[in-house]
Order: structure tokens, then C-alpha cells, then sequence
């Protein structure tokens, strides 16, 4: 079976600065794979290359084996690739219910018009998303009163609504107490497991990485310094040396 995302040599310049350099990776399907990498190391670049927010200088993007290099995101969305952002991205003024019920309309397709006023269309889809991030119960609250945790669930459930097989993550817990973490990695582990989920995220908690990545590739200063699993990873004397800080 062919990967369900590759990636080959993909370099993005901005104005002369290298951001990420012959970036390559693979993610089979049902992995849970990580993308690690010092502050800069071009971790969010290399997402938005991935998902058609940034054009790649050279290089190449094959999603289940088609090539997508550069496609507009909302194409790449439609072919079964979800993302989240670093930074919340939510609709502050609208409720819980609302912003994901947007997300099930635009992947549905639903425009919304005089005659099927907005609020009766795919409720029980929206309410089924929101029971899978454990948001029910703030489905009327108003998404900018939420806790930054709360947040970043809806912004999964968001995410989900578009149905994908691959979901990139991006930095899932940044910001978060250790106890929102926890709940989060739990949340996400499951709903993964639950829809058979292809899973890529970036993160800076090394005990959430080490917990839940199968495949680890760490990027500093754009380009990869190495690839393996968790273990090996944690082995590795230049990670150590250069992103985990230690010595052996």
C-alpha cells in the first residue's frame, strides 16, 4: 500500500532565506506521525506547504498518490486532508454550535438561502461532532468566552467536520496547562483510533510526542536532522544535542 501523504524535496525561499530545505517525509496510512524541531526550525512553513497555503519553491506533494504540489487549500481539503493552526482559528462572535455547523455546510456543499434558514440544516451532524470533541455541553456558549483548551477542542471539531482521512495538527497543546495537555492528547489519541485517522502534528511537549508519535522527523533550520521512531529519536546524540538539550 502507497503512503497516503509523501512529500519530496521540498524547498521554500522567502526572498533569499531558505525557510525549509529538501524537506521529505512519508505518513502511511493509520500512522500517528510527529514533526519536531526547535522554535524556527520551519515546522509551521512546512505545513502550510503541505496544505496548499504556501507554493513551494521546488520540490513535490503527493496526497494517495496524486500530486498536489501547490493546490489551492480548499481543494486539498476536499480531497481528505483537515488542518488546524498554531493560533486558534475560530469564529470568536458566533456559539460553539455555529462554527462547527459552518464547517459540516461548507464541506456538505449547503449554501444557505431565504427559504432553509441556517439553523435547521445537518444538526445532527454538528451535534454529533461536537459529542466526539466532548463539546456538547458548551454548544450554545459563545466560542470567544471559552477556555483556551475549549478552543482548541473546537478548532479540532472544525477540523473533523470536513471529514478527512489525514488531519494535521499544529502544535495541538501549545498554550495549554498540564492538565488541559493531558485531556487533549487523551481526546485526540481517541478520536483518531475511533475514526481510523491518519495523524500529523507538530509539537514542543516532548512528554506528548514521545506518548502518542509512532514516527518522529525532526526539522532545525529547515532541513531534516533525523527520522525514526520514538526511541530512536531519543538516542539520537545531534537531536539531543541540538532540540532535547541533553548530553550523553
Amino acid at each position: 500500500m502507497p503512503p497516503l501523504l509523501r512529500v519530496e524535496k521540498v524547498t521554500k525561499s522567502f526572498d533569499g532565506f531558505v525557510a525549509v530545505k529538501d524537506f521529505d517525509i512519508t505518513v502511511e496510512p493509520g500512522q500517528m506521525a510527529c514533526i519536531i524541531g526547535p522554535n524556527g526550525a520551519g515546522k509551521s512553513t512546512t505545513f502550510n506547504l503541505i496544505t496548499g497555503h504556501l507554493k513551494p519553491t521546488s520540490g513535490r506533494v503527493f496526497f494517495h498518490d496524486r500530486e498536489i504540489t501547490g493546490m489551492a487549500p480548499h481543494d486539498v481539503c476536499q480531497m481528505g486532508m483537515g488542518r488546524s493552526f498554531q493560533r486558534t482559528n475560530i469564529f470568536p462572535r458566533l456559539t460553539v454550535f455555529e462554527n462547527v455547523q459552518v464547517a459540516v455546510l461548507s464541506h456538505a456543499k449547503q449554501t444557505l438561502n431565504f427559504f432553509t434558514p441556517a439553523k435547521r440544516l445537518l444538526q445532527e451532524e454538528t451535534y454529533s461532532l461536537l459529542e466526539d470533541v466532548g463539546l456538547a455541553d458548551e454548544a450554545q456558549s459563545v466560542s470567544g468566552t471559552l477556555s483556551y483548551g475549549f478552543q482548541k477542542q473546537l478548532e479540532l471539531g472544525i477540523a473533523l467536520a470536513s471529514d478527512p482521512e489525514l488531519l494535521l495538527l499544529d502544535e495541538p497543546t501549545a498554550g495549554m496547562s498540564p492538565q488541559e495537555t493531558t485531556n487533549a492528547i487523551d481526546l485526540i489519541g481517541q478520536i483518531a483510533r475511533d475514526r481510523g485517522l491518519t495523524l500529523l502534528f507538530t509539537e514542543h511537549d516532548m512528554d506528548v510526542v514521545f506518548s502518542i508519535a509512532e514516527k518522529i522527523t525532526v526539522l532545525h533550520q529547515g532541513q531534516v536532522l533525523a527520522v525514526g521512531l520514538p526511541d530512536e529519536v531519543r538516542r539520537n546524540p545531534e537531536v539531543q544535542r541540538v532540540y532535547l538539550g541533553e548530553t550523553e
